[in-house]
């Protein structure tokens, strides 16, 4: 049986006896987005050379095509048969965030991929390349050295050790804005705020806050998600607005605690308000251990037959005895911790008892997979 690893992280703070924690008082624009103020993506195609014998190989016809379009454009023709066999050379895909209201000449981190079967791309320098947007519009270039976390070590005989991905890099700073993103920010009538975690009682709460400080009627709750807020049309009055927006501490509505599993790494965390209405559990653990040999059958000497290799299995079925444990109504995280390694469960385990209870109705949380 696997040791349980179970991480616990308590996501909120304890309540006081009087009154809400501050855990629950978040500043306005911790919990909300300004529609029309968002990143962009940007995407481009490229090359890395420089790269010490661990580019693409020649096979990777799109690299070398790249390649050959390229030393065109500065005069260089290499002919019809021309094929160069690249070595030093590796396609990527770059890709970056562009902050809202980015400004041109300002400069932006970028991250570089391989999209063939480079081995390596440490020590390798991107040439420029435009990053375009959805609408197909180049809204920034990028070139630079390039960082890379990995490393990958061949010997002779064809083993290899790699150590995290050295097929991604990235180049702080490497992008330059050279188009700016337009956004109705500044020539929309109100401002719009949308909730990351859409609640009824916060979207409430933040229509009061404001019209608190601004009068009634500013703000206007639109749903769990919206908040709509009369905002001034001068630039240079709306960012005055924005700035006293920030200020303001909007008490949180309640949020149902949740349960994350991740399903790759066997990583379970928990929110400290988990709990557990009253319900039995047993959890069984069924183990099957089959073991493949094979037998030689050697006939006599004077039998006239043949030798034979005959395979035989052997099966063992063992079954746990692990006994039924019943859970008290309003159970903390801590007792269900407590229990649930009493069992001896592994993170797996502990995935199907929790979706169980959750079936059972007798889980108040939520469960997210990632």
């Amino acid at each position: 049986m696997k040791k349980l690893i179970l991480l616990s992280v308590l996501l909120c703070s304890t309540l006081l006896s009087v009154g809400v924690s501050a855990a629950y008082q978040r500043m306005l624009l911790d919990i909300t987005d300004i529609q029309g103020l968002r990143k962009n993506q940007l995407i481009g195609y490229g090359l890395v050379v420089g790269l010490d014998g661990s580019g693409d190989k020649s096979q990777v016809k799109f690299t070398t095509q790249s390649m050959i379009n390229m030393l065109q454009q500065f005069g260089v023709k290499l002919g019809d048969k021309g094929n160069p066999k690249l070595k030093n050379v590796a396609a990527v895909m770059i890709t970056a965030e562009v902050a809202p209201q980015a400004g041109k000449g300002q400069t932006i981190n970028i991250t570089v991929s391989s999209i063939g079967d480079a081995k390596s791309l440490r020590g390798g320098t991107l040439l420029l390349t435009p990053l375009r947007g959805m609408d197909g519009e180049i809204y920034a270039t990028a070139q630079g050295n390039l960082v890379v976390g990995g490393i990958k070590a061949t010997g002779g005989s064809g083993s290899s050790v790699t150590v995290n991905t050295p097929t991604v890099g990235i180049i702080p700073n490497g992008g330059t804005v050279e188009k700016e993103i337009q956004t109705n920010f500044i020539s929309a009538k109100e401002v719009v705020l949308n909730l990351k975690t859409p609640n009824f009682k916060t979207a409430r709460n933040i229509e009061l806050a404001i019209n608190a400080i601004f009068g009634d009627g500013v703000a206007q709750a639109k749903g769990q998600h919206r908040v709509t807020v009369a905002a001034p049309v001068d630039a240079r009055q709306r960012v005055t607005f924005m700035s006293m927006l920030e200020e303001i501490e909007i008490e949180l509505g309640r949020v149902k605690p949740r349960i994350v599993f991740n399903s790759r790494t066997g990583t379970v965390v928990m929110g400290a308000n988990v709990k557990v209405r009253k319900a039995a559990v047993s959890h069984g653990n069924l183990t099957v251990t089959i073991n493949e040999r094979s037998n030689v059958s050697q006939p006599n000497a004077f039998s006239n037959g043949n030798t034979a290799i005959t395979p035989e299995s052997s099966i063992y079925i063992q079954k746990g005895d692990n006994p039924m444990f019943i859970v008290p109504e309003g159970t903390s995280l801590e007792v269900i911790v407590r229990a649930i390694n009493s069992l001896g469960a592994s993170p797996d385990d502990l995935m199907s008892i929790l979706q169980a209870l959750d079936q059972a109705g007798a889980l108040e949380a939520e469960l997210v997979v990632i």
